[in-house]
């Protein structure tokens, strides 16, 4: 951490250090209560245990500190306070202006800001209103009035005076509240009653007069709903309260408060939604039924709902009262209405530490717990009996059971068991018993009839288990091999060692010397029938000896390749990463020059949303005839008011995917032009999409699906538009975080596989992550150095460029525009087929005698020409008979597979270290990540799904498996690159590594398990580590608010205003409802909502308008 802001206080400041940005003027006034706001970029999250921000003004030798708070990374605001001064100059006098957080650590302030002292009468006038931006919370309330509504803006005057009697929102007085006013940026009032015909409208703002010039009108609408209720869950209670309530029904989310009684007794608010409100019932003074009244703001719902309180639940009786000090033992609970707790837990107190354990309802009158533990350390452990200071059990709020007396639970010492031997590994014979020793295996008498549940595996084979006081003994299943033994009992789990099991011979050795015997007679038999034969023939010789010559052959390559395998694997982590480190600390001296070669946003998003579409019609003006083009506008136009209707896109897009000839390729589509359109409007797009998430959601476990087949594949419109809301809101994490290793590793990856042969038809390699594009023969080459000058500047220096001696002519030019345009973009530089090589290179040996080794002719028939392949195919028929040996030892070649691993190692581990890093390199984690993962884990709660592994898959195919994988397989997706086969074939098997660090499930490998999946296996386990570490991280930082996401999302919109052509997209997101605009409206005719907002009648005037008869 202290080396990053050391590297801040640098005078050079790099483009992603935290800093303040130029202000054009940051006034100070005196004697009023006003924040101040600082443009700036980069700006960290604090974490836990970190102190936040501070704004420190030096007023004439005067030094005042002002908490400050972070709104997002690229804005800091001063809190509100009044600054004084004593003296007679005030206006225009210059104050020091800092921004520190964490106490001492400076904010970079590149522009040298400043602020200027003014008077109040100097300050920036209150109107000119009709500049402001206004912004409204909340966007929906009741009629009834009441909703405290808070808007945001500038220039909102300077005096509450001027504002206090000029607000109307949707065409309602709204009376400013003095308390929520703060100077020129924000406004609180309270809704007045709204009239029955008054449904939704905009917020308008005077300052002082309300004349066009000095009103402010918001970009957001008002919206008038009725709240209503439909059930309650669960229905019943203890007396002494503490349940968990969720109340059923829509528009919940309305308003600005929200209160819930049962009759005189409240229910304790925890959080809403649109379709429900959470709270927590307190202890009632009665049992019986209690009518539950909610109200919003000044709104009362009526429904008939009760909540009935009930008598606490009792325990009458416990058994065994006895557990083990590590706890997890089966205790069985009786009593009474213990099915009206929620989350029941057992619980007991040694030495001042507290430990909990879960428990199960069984029914109303028995519950199984898992003992607690003791907080007993392994090294303070003794053999005696341990009494817990307090026992008893937490069941919601009720306090009378917390501390239970009707026992005498005693705690017994954990077993304890011996190693199998000194060295770890006991030898046995397959169906020897194991005998595992050691002492507390059994509680002692007091005990009872109650034993301990002890779980041996060999391996992952279970057991049977026959215990005594000192030994465990095991009988082993029918295995062969190494295999460590893991014993659990409660919440222990030791492993005494390995268990090494020898086969049983099937043979008697008398029958293995009689065997051996009979070979060897055998094999005489043969050498003299073929010295018989060899005395024969002349030419059974000359074959014996060429068969001999090709197997000695055959030996030495074997042996040579052997040798060369165990030096690659030992010489590659020391030089030919050393050698790959210079290259690319030499790329990284050029990109501080030049720069990573990022695609820009319109670019990145298109290779993204519309793959392998270069001019796709959205970056294009509509293209209309003449006579109809003002027709189209305006059917466009409407229909891009009914996309922007929730209710009419979630139907339009329901009804397109229930069509069966609607392909998977039109739902990629449709997502993708969705989002185009909506570009603008991500607010509205995220609202969309999670309830489309939401839908899909209870789709998947109404139809009985497993739950973490959710979102693995791009069935709906859904899941793709998941998809490109991810690619919109990382793009700057990409530039300013992960872009950097996935560059870094495609330049690794390119450069290793260029140092050795490529054949240029299949794209096989001497280096290679992938065995399918490994060259599994033996090429002779040697590296030749060209000296080259850029065609452009012939008098520039030569370049130096390492090329082999089997090379192609394309691939040396390849690798010479490389050398000469390493600082340009791919894009920007010339094609090797429109170079020539214009002088001859000279080196030794002969390219022809190397290339005729070991070639293979492919004729092409219709031309006639014959392309030369740098080594043989490994399924070409046409081999003659002494070629066998090279399909003999190709496996031996796989070792090279080891020795590219590990040069590229730790490319690999910077790439994933970054993306399950939740801050790296000082930057924050995206609001988008966290937001999604807190929506899944809702939905995940909403469904009382608690298996950590559903939830954790859930998230890894939400974002790891859905847009990492997406970009680490396809890096020119995100920079201006070419990617070669032989790249493309690397990447993806650091992809499907990456895919299987993010599983939960264990992979289990054999000899028989890909090359790929064995590379990274003893990988695998720590990047896991990595990816749970990284999800438990996220769901520790603070939620992120919707007002904070909203504030984010619409500053994303309004960066990339202009990147596609809205009508555009609208006219291609048409022509699918044009192919199925019977059935979309007839879908709008039949639902409620859609035909009290006539929307089918108005995508009757898009259809009428649009048509070609019209």
């Amino acid at each position: 951490m202290r080396l990053v802001l050391y590297k801040l206080a640098l005078p050079f400041v790099k483009q992603d250090c935290p800093q303040l940005l130029a202000a054009e003027k940051v006034l100070v006034p005196v004697g009023v209560v006003k924040p101040i706001t600082l443009k700036s970029k980069n700006l960290p999250q604090p974490q836990s245990g970190q102190r936040g921000y501070e704004c420190i003004l030096n007023i004439h030798g005067v030094e005042q500190r002002v908490p400050a708070l972070r709104f997002n990374s690229s804005s800091v605001q001063c809190q509100n306070t009044s600054y004084s001064y004593e003296g007679t100059t005030i206006n225009n006098l210059p104050v020091d202006l800092s921004v520190v957080w964490n106490g001492d650590f400076s904010i970079d302030n590149p522009a040298h800001n400043q602020g200027e002292l003014m008077a109040l009468s100097m300050a920036v006038p209150s109107r000119g209103a009709d500049d402001v931006t206004v912004g409204i919370t909340p966007i929906r309330g009741p009629r009834e009035g009441g909703t405290k509504v808070t808007i945001y803006g500038e220039n909102l005057g300077l005096s509450f005076w001027e504002i206090e009697s000029s607000v109307r929102v949707a065409g309602v007085d709204c009376v400013p509240l003095p308390d929520g006013y703060i100077p020129a940026e924000q406004i609180m009032c309270e809704m007045g009653v709204a009239r029955h015909n008054q449904h939704t409208g905009f917020v308008e703002v005077c300052v002082e007069e309300c004349k066009q010039e000095f009103m402010a009108k918001s970009t957001q609408l008002y919206s008038f709903v009725l709240p209503t209720l439909t059930n309650l869950t669960p229905s019943k209670g203890p007396v002494s309260g503490g349940t968990m309530v969720t109340i059923r029904g829509r528009n919940l989310d309305a308003g600005s408060n929200v209160s819930v009684m049962f009759e005189e007794q409240p229910c304790v608010f925890d959080r809403r939604f649109a379709g429900g409100i959470i709270c927590n019932s307190i202890s009632a003074p009665r049992k019986g039924n209690f009518t539950v009244v909610v109200r919003v703001d000044k709104a009362r719902i009526e429904k008939e709902l009760l909540f009935e309180y009930v008598d606490d639940p009792t325990i009458v009786k416990i058994e065994p009262e006895w557990s083990i000090v590590s706890g997890s033992t089966p205790v069985m609970v009786w009593g009474t209405n213990l099915d009206i707790i929620q989350h029941p837990k057992i619980r007991a107190k040694h030495n001042g530490v507290e430990t909990v354990n879960t428990c199960t309802v069984q029914n109303s009158t028995t519950m199984i717990c898992q003992g607690p533990a003791l907080a007993i350390s392994p090294n303070q452990q003794t053999d005696n009996i341990e009494r817990p200071d307090e026992f008893g059990f937490i069941l919601d709020n009720v306090q009378t059971l917390l501390i239970y007396n009707n026992t005498n639970f005693i705690y017994y010492p954990n077993p304890v068991f011996e190693p199998l031997s000194t060295s770890g590994v006991l030898e046995l014979k397959p169906g020897s018993p194991i005998i595992l020793k050691g002492r507390n295996l059994i509680p002692s008498v007091a005990a009872g009839n109650m034993k301990l549940n002890y779980t041996v595996l060999i391996g992952e084979k279970l057991c049977s288990v026959t215990v005594s006081d000192t030994q465990l003994l095991c009988e082993s299943p029918n295995l062969t091999g190494r295999h460590r033994i893991l014993a659990r009992v409660g919440g222990l789990e030791y492993s005494p060692g390995t268990v090494h099991i020898f086969p049983d011979s099937p043979l008697s050795f008398p029958a293995i010397i009689s065997i051996g015997a009979a070979g060897g007679l055998l094999i005489i038999f043969i050498i003299v029938v073929l010295v018989a034969y060899k005395r024969k023939s002349r030419e059974s010789d000359l074959t014996l000896k060429r068969l001999q010559m090709q197997m000695d052959n055959l030996e030495s390559r074997v042996a040579l390749e052997c040798k060369e395998a165990l030096f690659i694997l030992w010489y590659s982590s020391l030089a030919a990463f050393a050698e790959l480190q210079t290259d690319i600390n030499e790329l990284t001296s050029d990109l501080d020059a030049t720069g990573i070669p990022f695609l820009d946003y319109r670019a990145y998003t298109m290779r993204v949303l519309f793959p392998g579409i270069e001019d796709h019609p959205v970056l294009r003006e509509l293209e209309v005839p003449g006579y109809r083009q003002e027709r189209v506008e305006k059917g466009l136009t409407l229909f891009g008011q009914l996309i922007n209707n929730k209710i009419f896109l979630l139907t339009f897009i329901r009804t397109l995917e229930s069509q069966r000839s609607f392909s998977m390729r039109d739902r990629g589509n449709v997502a993708s032009l969705i989002m185009t359109v909506l570009q603008t409007k991500l607010e509205y797009a995220t609202d969309v999409l999670k309830q489309l998430l939401s839908d899909l959601i209870d789709k998947n476990l109404e139809s009985k699906n497993h739950p973490k087949l959710l979102l693995r594949r791009t069935e709906s419109v859904a899941e793709k538009m998941l998809t490109n809301w991810f690619t919109f809101l990382l793009y700057k994490f990409l530039k300013e975080c992960a872009g950097e290793p996935l560059f870094m590793l495609f330049c690794a990856i390119k450069q290793q596989m260029e140092k050795g042969p490529i054949d240029s038809i299949t794209g096989e390699a001497r280096y290679s992550l992938s065995e399918d594009k490994l060259i599994r023969q033996q090429i002779d080459y040697k590296t030749l150095v060209l000296y080259c000058v850029n065609p452009d500047n012939e008098n520039s220096p030569e370049i130096s460029t390492k090329t082999l001696n089997c090379d192609t002519i394309t691939q040396v030019k390849e690798k010479i525009l490389d050398a000469i345009f390493k600082n340009l973009p791919c894009s920007h530089r010339p094609k090797a087929a429109d170079m020539d090589l214009e002088t001859m290179i000279r080196y030794t040996g002969s390219p022809d005698s190397l290339r005729s080794r070991t070639p293979m002719i492919t004729p092409d028939l219709e031309t006639g020409v014959k392309v030369w392949h740098l080594v043989k195919n490994h399924e070409h028929g046409d081999q003659k008979e002494g070629d066998r040996g090279s399909k003999m030892v190709s496996e031996i070649y796989l070792t090279r597979l080891l020795a590219t691993k590990g040069t590229l190692q730790k490319f690999v581990d910077d790439l994933f270290e970054t993306i399950f890093s939740t801050a790296h390199r000082g930057s924050a984690l995206p609001l988008a990540i966290k937001y999604m993962f807190d929506f899944l884990d809702e939905q995940a709660d909403k469904h009382q799904i608690h298996d950590p592994h559903v939830r954790h898959t859930w998230k890894s195919n939400c974002l790891p498996l859905r847009f990492w994988v997406n970009v680490i397989k396809n890096p020119q997706f995100v920079f201006d690159i070419h990617k070669s086969s032989i790249t493309d074939a690397c990447l993806s098997v650091v992809a499907q590594t990456f895919m299987d660090s993010c599983s939960t499930s264990e992979h289990r490998l054999g000899k028989d398990s890909p090359s790929n999946k064995l590379l990274y296996a003893k990988d695998i386990p720590n990047y896991k580590s990595w990816v749970e570490r990284y999800y438990a991280d996220i769901g520790k930082m603070p939620a992120i608010s919707d007002q904070d996401m909203n504030a984010y999302l619409a500053e994303q919109s309004r960066m990339h205003m202009t990147e596609f052509n809205a009508m555009s997209a609208l006219s291609e997101i048409y022509s699918y409802v044009s192919k199925y605009s019977e059935e979309v409206v007839n879908t709008l005719e039949c639902e409620d909502q859609s035909r009290r907002q006539r929307l089918a009648y108005k995508l009757e005037q898009v259809i009428a308008l649009m048509s070609i008869e019209s």
